[in-house]
C-alpha cells in the first residue's frame, strides 16, 4: 500500500468516527458551527468526548487553544456582548456544564455578507454541545436556569488593554434574549458598552475562517 493510499484510508476512518462520536452542525452564518458530542450513558452515569483534535481541525482547522476559562452566573446575568481587538483576537470554543444559556455570536466583520447577524443557540449540560465562535465576532450569553457553570477554550490570551465590546440590547442587532427584559442582569461596563454603528469592525478578508485556519482535509456534511 502506498502513503497516499494509507493516507486516504485514514482520512476515510477519520470521517467515519467523528460522524460517530461528534456531530457538527452548520448555522446560519457558515464560520460559527455546532459540535454536538455523542454521549454513552447507563445508570453508572455517563461518559463522552469533549474535545478531540483531529475532529475539530477536520472541520474548523489548525487552532491551538491556549487558555481555558470558567465562569458561574445565576439566572438572568447577561455577559456580552465581548471580543478583544486586533492583534489580540480570539476565537472560543464555550459550552455549559451546568444548567443552560442562551449563546450568542454576532457578525462584526466589515464586509462579510452576514455584517450585523448573528447565530443564537442554546447550549445545556444534557446536550454537552459546543459554540464555535471564531476571530470577528462579538459573544455573550444569558442564563436561562437557576444557575449555570460556562466553560470555553481560547486561542488567545486575555489581554485587559485590548478588551472590547458592543451593546447587549442594540435594537439594530435584533437579538431575542428569551426572557424579559426588566429580569436580565449585566454588568455595568456591559451597560456601557457602544453600539454596533459605532463599533471598531474587523475587515471580512483577514477574517474569513479559510484564512486564519487552514483545514487539514475536508469535512463531512451532514
Amino acid at each position: 500500500m502506498s502513503s497516499s493510499e494509507f493516507s486516504d484510508i485514514y482520512f476515510l476512518l477519520c470521517h467515519i468516527y467523528s460522524a460517530v462520536i461528534m456531530r457538527v452542525i452548520n448555522t446560519r452564518i457558515p464560520d460559527v458551527l455546532i459540535f454536538e458530542p455523542k454521549v454513552f450513558g447507563d445508570d453508572r452515569g455517563y461518559f463522552f468526548e469533549s474535545f478531540r483534535l483531529d475532529i475539530f481541525e477536520q472541520h474548523v482547522g489548525n487552532v491551538a487553544f491556549v487558555q481555558d476559562n470558567e465562569s458561574k452566573s445565576g439566572h438572568g446575568v447577561l455577559r456580552g456582548l465581548h471580543f478583544q481587538k486586533p492583534p489580540f483576537t480570539q476565537s472560543k470554543l464555550v459550552r455549559v456544564v451546568y444548567g443552560s444559556v442562551l449563546d450568542v455570536a454576532v457578525d462584526i466583520r466589515l464586509g462579510s455578507p452576514w455584517y450585523g447577524q448573528h447565530v443564537a443557540c442554546l447550549l445545556d449540560a444534557e446536550r454537552k454541545n459546543m459554540l464555535w465562535v471564531p476571530k470577528g465576532f462579538a459573544h455573550g450569553f444569558i442564563v436561562l436556569s437557576q444557575e449555570a457553570v460556562f466553560t470555553y477554550k481560547c486561542d488567545n490570551y486575555y489581554m485587559p488593554s485590548h478588551d472590547a465590546g458592543l451593546l447587549w440590547n442594540d435594537p439594530t442587532l435584533a437579538i431575542e434574549w428569551q426572557l424579559p427584559e426588566e429580569v436580565i442582569r449585566v454588568s455595568d461596563k456591559d451597560a456601557m458598552q457602544p453600539r454596533f454603528d459605532l463599533v471598531e469592525s474587523f475587515c471580512y478578508n483577514d477574517f474569513k475562517q479559510e484564512t486564519l485556519y487552514p483545514r487539514t482535509f475536508q469535512p463531512l456534511t451532514h
